[in-house]
């Protein structure tokens, strides 16, 4: 597959486990993962510091400039609009929060 930014479900508990295969993959220059950091299967917001860890813990794999945050899959029809639009916001909370610490 010829693509630059490859998304995928990790903040889902069914596939949160699976990062474990990227640890064997070597991505090719300019690859970008966007793992989920925020699930579309729970009316439960993610705490920013939640989000900020599963970023680290990302980059630890592939390297902080292979990573960018990402949604599980789209909010919509899945959880109430208040609920995505506030999951979106801690999304943007948990990304400044790792970007301190990985590109300090």
């Amino acid at each position: 597959m010829n693509a630059q930014t490859y998304s995928f479900e990790a903040a889902n508990v069914r596939h949160e486990h699976e990062m474990s295969v990227w640890k064997d993959v070597k991505l090719a220059p300019g690859t970008i993962l966007m793992p989920g950091v925020i699930s579309h299967a729970t009316n439960i917001v993610e705490h920013p510091e939640l989000v900020a860890r599963r970023l680290i813990d990302w980059a630890a794999i592939v390297g902080h400039e292979n990573v960018v945050g990402g949604a599980d899959c789209g909010m919509g029809g899945r959880v109430h609009a208040e609920i995505g639009w506030s999951k979106l916001a801690v999304l943007a909370e948990g990304a400044a929060l790792a970007t301190k610490t990985l590109w300090h």
